[in-house]
């Protein structure tokens, strides 16, 4: 391979979330035992080097003074929109900083509803779409999710189009890659979830944060793309976080074609007056938009599904009880562990408390509405990896 993903990065005291806190503030991790992150979404291995190239060169200049987006932001992203996605006729005013994707939809909701209104969601839901919706004092209406007779996650649209008639819903929030079941809609699925909203007028909000990150097999479908009702009726957020671990940089962008629908997001960003770019996160983005960053980018996938694969066919094979769905994207796999526990008398807490105990520090799916299930990144080198499941087989799923 070209790039470093073997490498054993040390995140201790690098201000690292993933590493520096434990989820579970009541349960220790045992002595002398090394923490395995493997809960928050962002991944332990180096960035593209193209990303640090770049932040580097602009560091050589010894000044960070107010700045100016340049052309060359809004070129990057519609290169990166063409090459990676099939996106034609995106152009710069379609495009709007955001300060993350969670900061964006938080002002998409703020300037399309009131207090209380309902919006939609499917369930499990993406716990930052639950935690912003709570703190806006907006009303969650969860569509389920359900696996079909091959086990793939699928929408349920009469559910969906009954709760929003039933509850006068008029903004739904769509997540494409979905997280954290890692599907990626086929074009068919888009159309027919397109088809609901625009039947029951509903401005749609799509987190497409995961777009690069598919597996092969499978394309992401841009939702705004499907036809030009869906291209606007939707704002689109996308970022570089998820794909090249830029999380803590902060930043991400919108696309929104509708004039009016752009004109009321983006005003609402103004008014606050924090919706800036940090200089080195531009800077950032443009490493990560290049050709180096897609070769970067290709490898990654590569090795994301390898470790998905691995860890759902040790699990499957080793814990029988445990199920889940192998993601098309993403690199999170969520485990239905309710089979199991019911056959070992081991309630759920107690297995996540296990985990914990062993090192292994992953994530409580009743944050995303499913307490029968945990949330598991396997963004990591492969020797992790086994060594997380080692620890799983010796101490987590035991009698």
């Amino acid at each position: 391979m070209e790039f470093d993903f073997t490498t054993i990065l040390d995140r201790r005291g690098k201000d690292a979330l993933a590493v520096d806190l434990v989820p579970y503030p009541d349960v220790k991790v045992d002595e002398g035992v090394r923490p395995i992150p493997m809960w928050v979404a962002d991944m332990s291995f180096p960035t593209a080097p193209s990303v640090v190239k770049a932040v580097q060169n602009r560091l050589d200049h010894p000044n960070f003074g107010y700045f100016l987006l340049p052309n060359g932001y809004y070129d990057a992203i519609r290169y990166w929109q063409n090459e990676r996605h099939g996106v034609e006729g995106l152009q710069k005013e379609h495009i709007g900083y955001e300060n993350g994707v969670l900061g964006g939809v938080s002002a998409a909701i703020r300037s399309l509803t009131d207090e209380g209104d309902p919006i939609l969601v499917h369930s499990p839901t993406y716990v930052g779409f639950l935690h912003v919706l709570h703190d806006l004092n907006r009303t969650v209406i969860a569509s389920p999710l359900t696996r079909d007779e091959n086990g793939v996650w699928r929408m349920d649209f009469a559910d969906m189009e009954r709760r929003i008639k039933e509850n006068g819903i008029r903004l739904v929030i769509f997540c494409s890659p979905h997280n954290p079941c890692g599907r990626v809609w086929e074009r068919w699925e888009i159309e027919r979830a397109m088809d609901v909203y625009r039947a029951n007028d509903c401005t749609v909000i799509s987190d497409e944060i995961w777009a690069d990150l598919t597996f092969e097999g499978h394309k992401h479908i841009p939702t705004q793309s499907v036809n030009a009702d869906a291209k606007n009726r939707t704002i689109a957020f996308y970022a570089p976080s998820k794909t090249f671990s830029l999380a803590g940089l902060i930043g991400s962008y919108h696309i929104i074609y509708n004039e009016e629908l752009r004109k009321i997001v983006t005003d609402c960003g103004k008014a606050t007056y924090y919706n800036s770019c940090n200089v080195l996160s531009l800077h950032a983005l443009l490493g990560a938009y290049s050709p180096e960053g897609a070769r970067w980018v290709d490898e990654l996938r590569t090795v994301l599904y390898g470790n998905l694969r691995y860890v759902k066919d040790f699990m499957e094979t080793n814990f029988p009880g445990v199920s889940m769905f192998l993601p098309e994207g993403t690199y999170m796999l969520f485990l239905n562990c309710k089979a199991w526990c019911d056959a070992h008398g081991v309630p759920m807490d107690e297995l996540l408390r296990r985990g914990v105990r062993a090192g292994v520090i992953w994530q409580n799916g009743a944050d995303f509405g499913d307490p029968d299930s945990i949330r598991l990144n396997v963004a990591l080198p492969f020797s992790l990896v086994e060594e997380a499941m080692r620890r799983l087989k010796d101490r987590v799923f035991i009698d």
